[in-house]
């Protein structure tokens, strides 16, 4: 069986004549449409709500509009908060979204993953379209499979597999996030580069002082490149919906998902990556698994690209003295059931799948972040 997944590039995706979304609204006309839309996107882009309004009365005939854009908070508050579904699905409810309705999600990753666990569980599916506002949701997260909430301190602990019906990207709606946003997807790049594409690595690195500066062009290349990889590994790794033991899109993330919670999300995805990565490379390295000079070019690369490669939280401690982070590992396996699967380098390109991690040595990388500070 087989699930179409289709990702468009474009800028100024809600011109009426642009006809991306138009056209990927492809079915018997016209159809019923629910737009939920980020608050703070809203605010930075006063014009957005009437330019999205004026693009369904300019395609009528497609797609109606059945209200005004739907505010809904962004950022990992909305992810803590199981109320927003109900208020989602009541509006789905009300304004009579059916399976042959979209759902048309405006905003960061974590709207879309919320939306999208809505969309998935009313009427047992409806379809759900992406539009991704953030550097981490264009590259990373809004072209993929998944979505759901967080709940009983665990990330995602609650959600569904449900490919979306379209995602498009449109590079213009990241201009008014703030440094820290647009740096954000950078580690997810560096992520996918190292597990899967040296010369994606090669271009990270000659680019990397473009890409601290946030220049738009090496953005654009970052953004369609690691995205690219990403829907590559869905298509052709055998295994989208996980019901393997193996994440190999989440090197790195055991510790970032643990340290965000510790942090109560002071701490963003992306920040949280760029610290579970750096973490993993140097116990890759002090294993003897991955060379010195390579772990080296990492950990350069993130740190020019502007990331913090250490948190004070990596130190928090349990009454046993015992470092809170390292439960990450447990809650990593029981998220996928079956045996503990990390991914880890052996060569900048190339992921290696190992089933056990020492403590000890987890807590001696830490110190050695801790450490190059």
């Amino acid at each position: 069986m087989s699930w179409p997944l289709r990702v468009f590039f474009t800028e100024n995706v809600f011109e009426p004549d642009n006809l991306i979304l138009r056209n990927a609204l492809t079915d018997a006309a016209p159809r019923k449409v629910l737009v939920v839309l980020e608050d703070s996107l809203a605010q930075a882009l006063p014009g957005l709500e009437v330019g999205i309004e004026n693009y369904f009365a300019a395609h009528a005939k497609t797609a109606r509009l059945v209200r005004p854009p739907l505010y809904v908070c962004g950022s990992e508050s909305a992810k803590n908060s199981p109320t927003i579904i109900t208020e989602l699905q009541s509006h789905i409810s009300r304004n009579h979204i059916d399976r042959h309705s979209y759902l048309i999600a405006v905003g960061g990753g974590a709207l879309l993953d919320v939306a999208g666990f809505a969309a998935a569980i009313a009427h047992r599916g409806v379809r759900h379209v992406r539009i991704p506002t953030t550097t981490l949701s264009q590259a990373d997260s809004g072209v993929g499979v998944k979505n759901g909430l967080n709940a009983f301190g665990k990330k995602n602990f609650i959600g569904t597999f449900a490919p979306p019906y379209a995602v498009i990207n449109d590079f213009n709606l990241l201009a008014t996030l703030e440094p820290r946003d647009k740096r954000g997807g950078y580690a997810e790049a560096v992520k996918v580069a190292c597990i899967r594409d040296a010369k994606f690595f090669e271009a990270l690195e000659r680019d990397a002082a473009r890409l601290a500066a946030f220049e738009p062009a090496a953005m654009k290349q970052l953004i369609r490149r690691c995205a690219e990889l990403h829907l590559e590994h869905i298509a052709t790794g055998g295994d989208p919906f996980e019901r393997g033991s193996a994440r190999p899109l989440d090197f790195g993330h055991w510790a970032a998902h643990k340290l965000e919670q510790l942090s109560r999300f002071r701490i963003s995805h992306g920040e949280a990556v760029a610290i579970g990565i750096a973490l993993d490379v140097i116990y890759a390295r002090n294993i003897g698994l991955l060379s010195a000079a390579s772990a080296e070019r990492i950990l350069k690369l993130l740190a020019q690209l502007g990331f913090r490669l250490f948190a004070d939280e990596l130190l928090n401690a349990d009454d046993a003295n015992r470092l809170t982070v390292l439960t990450g590992l447990e809650e990593f396996r029981e998220h996928l059931g079956g045996e503990l699967t990390i991914t880890l380098l052996k060569e900048i390109g190339c992921g290696v799948e190992v089933h056990e991690m020492d403590a000890a040595r987890i807590i001696a990388a830490i110190h050695e972040l801790r450490d190059r500070k």
